[in-house]
Parts: C-alpha cells; sequence; structure tokens
C-alpha cells in the first residue's frame, strides 16, 4: 500500500507555528514532514510526531527555493498543506503543482476580505473569538481523525534539560513573558510592576535579547524576580515553561506553546484579534476598547 505523505509549509512566525503544531495529533497520514525557516527548526522537531524537518535558509533567494524544491519532491508527498500563505509558499505551492502530480493540495485560507471588512468597515464576519488553533486544524478535516484540539508532548534533550535547570534558581515559580512582537500588543510595564508587587510567588521572566525592559521588573524584587530574558533560546524557553506552575502573558508565542502543551496560564488579550487560545487550562482577560480590535497584529 502507497504510504501517505504530508508536506506541512509554515515558516514563520514563533507563535503562529506553534499554533499550526496542533494539527499533528489530528492527522491520519504515515509521515508528516515540515518545512520552516533555519531559526525554527529545533522548535518543530520537538514534536514526536514530526518524521522530518526541510529548512528555508536564511536570506532564501528565488535560486534557492528552487533548489529547495528539488530536494523536498524526491520525497513523493501526497498531500502538500500551506499553512502559511505567503510568496515563497504559494511559489513552492506552484512548483508542486507543475513538475509533480501530488493527491491533494490544501491552503489554510487567509480571510483577506473577512479582515478588511473587519478592521476597516467594522463589519465581523469571523469567528468571535477568533482562535488561530481552530483555523489550521479545519482545512485538514478530510485528512484528520477528527477536528477536536488536542494536547501534546514535545521531546527536549537530556542537554537542554540540563543546561535549563542551571540557570533556574527556585523549584517552584511562576513564568511571566512581558514582551511582543509589537508594541500594542503588550501590557504597560508599569501594570507588570504592580502584578510582581502583589504576589509573593518566586518569578521568571521570559523574553528575547532585546528585551532590556525585563531589568527594571527584575530590580522590583532581586530575591524573587529573576530575569531570563535573552539567555534562553526558543525551545530551552519552552521546556523551562513545562516546569511552572502557571504562565502569564500577553499575546506572545510563549502563550500558544501553554496553549499546546496543557501548561495552567493567564492571558492578557488587548487590542489585537486573533491572539485567543483553544484550551480550557487557559483564562483569557480582555478590555472591552471602543476600537477593538484596533489592530491586525499590534502595529500602528
Amino acid at each position: 500500500m502507497k504510504r501517505k505523505k504530508i508536506l506541512i509549509i509554515r515558516f514563520s512566525s514563533f507563535g503562529d507555528i506553534v499554533q499550526a503544531m496542533s494539527v499533528l495529533p489530528n492527522l491520519s497520514t504515515d509521515e508528516v514532514h515540515w518545512l520552516t525557516k533555519l531559526e525554527f527548526r529545533d522548535l518543530v522537531a520537538a514534536s514526536p510526531l514530526i518524521h522530518k524537518v526541510w529548512t528555508l535558509p536564511k536570506k532564501a533567494g528565488l535560486i534557492d527555493l528552487i533548489k529547495l524544491f528539488w530536494e523536498v519532491k524526491k520525497t513523493n508527498f501526497n498531500i502538500v498543506y500551506d499553512a502559511h500563505r505567503n510568496l515563497r509558499s504559494f511559489f513552492i505551492v506552484l512548483l508542486f503543482r507543475i513538475c509533480t502530480t501530488l493527491d491533494f493540495i490544501i491552503t489554510r485560507p487567509k480571510e483577506r476580505f473577512k479582515r478588511f471588512l473587519l478592521f476597516y468597515l467594522r463589519l465581523n464576519l469571523l469567528p468571535i473569538p477568533y482562535k488561530g488553533i481552530r483555523s489550521y486544524l479545519a482545512p485538514l478535516s478530510e485528512f484528520s481523525r477528527d477536528t477536536s484540539y488536542q494536547n501534546q508532548k514535545w521531546n527536549f534533550s537530556l542537554e537542554l534539560q540540563n543546561k535549563v535547570q542551571q540557570q533556574i534558581p527556585v523549584k517552584e515559580f511562576i513564568v511571566m513573558a512581558p514582551s511582543a512582537a509589537w508594541q500594542m500588543k503588550r501590557w504597560p510595564l508599569a501594570h507588570w510592576k504592580k502584578l510582581i508587587q502583589l504576589t509573593s510567588k518566586d518569578i521568571i521572566i521570559l523574553g528575547g535579547p532585546g528585551d532590556d525592559f525585563c531589568d527594571q521588573l527584575q530590580a522590583i524584587d532581586p530575591s524573587r524576580v529573576h530575569n531570563l530574558a535573552g539567555k534562553l533560546s526558543l525551545l530551552e524557553s519552552c521546556y523551562l515553561l513545562t516546569l511552572a506552575e502557571k504562565l502569564i502573558s500577553a499575546d506572545t508565542g510563549m502563550l500558544h506553546v501553554a496553549d499546546l502543551l496543557n501548561i495552567p496560564a493567564v492571558a492578557l488579550i488587548g487590542p489585537t484579534a486573533f491572539g485567543f487560545t483553544t484550551g480550557n487550562h487557559i483564562k483569557t482577560l480582555e478590555v472591552e476598547l471602543p476600537c477593538r480590535p484596533c489592530t491586525k497584529d499590534g502595529r500602528g
């Protein structure tokens, strides 16, 4: 019998890749391959449900895309799922259409017209609240055992686990993720400071290398607030999250990791429309704003 192989294309970003990984437990295929950017290879490979990760080189041009396609093509996929729908994924899918005889090519709708209506005419034809995980699951219903949300477990090497545990000064802690890719997704720093003052818990701060403002949070109480912003890789941060009692986060990729890995969390959802989680183990806090949704992704 011919093996059923699927290639999922999702290049970026962190949070979107994690949400797209929600489809993995549901697939009724023999092999799942994933095409992503080089910097997200280890993240995707952490799932034991992935057979192989294909990577797009940094600053890849047209020639790089063509070379990558001819390598990927040798695997003889039956199904290609374009979960990204940007120019690069469109080009690769086009090559599959021209040069192969795939059984199925599936794309995740971008809902651009509905988004236009929402943001410019204030007419919402999208689900309320909009849950990204559902939008990745829906197009694959024909190739899924079911389309229900399922928690997952990822593999973390012993070397990675030891490295992270050496940087954790306490055994019981909560994690705060105060940063976000865009300014309007960030809960005000003064609110984070107040929250830290209101709790007696040990706290570990996660963030990127450019999140210098996290130093201000550690300064509130250096004995119990430990700033690891910029000191861990994405995958190391994901593992640390599995050790935490709880996560408190704005609309970030870490929030979606907690959603997928069944980690209790509090989601602080601001003026955007698409950051809502799916699992019942996450509590969403939000405020109705007159302009809401005020921005697609926090820009502006």
